[in-house]
């Protein structure tokens, strides 16, 4: 296993571990629990920001700009279903 592919499976863990903690934030039944969950969804999604700047800084983990026309199209069709 090479440093990309180990680098890939960091960051599709800690996608997975921050969906967990946004579940158990969101349905903790008291404030305490909330915020244990809270704080570690936090931590976990810094931790994801970091593994990918250094994925994206080797050029593993590309993204594509999107055009100005397609962004226009979202908004529109979002814009049209809530009027």
């Amino acid at each position: 296993m090479n440093d990309r592919d180990i680098m890939e499976n960091l960051l599709l863990t800690t996608k997975g571990v921050c969906d967990l903690f946004m579940h158990g934030t969101i349905e903790s039944s008291t404030a305490n629990v909330h915020q244990a969950f809270s704080t570690a969804l936090n931590d976990s999604l810094c931790n994801q920001d970091k593994i990918y700047k250094e994925m994206s800084g080797h050029g593993w983990y590309t993204s594509q700009e999107a055009q100005q026309q397609q962004i226009q199209q979202v908004k529109q069709k979002y814009a049209a279903a809530q009027g």
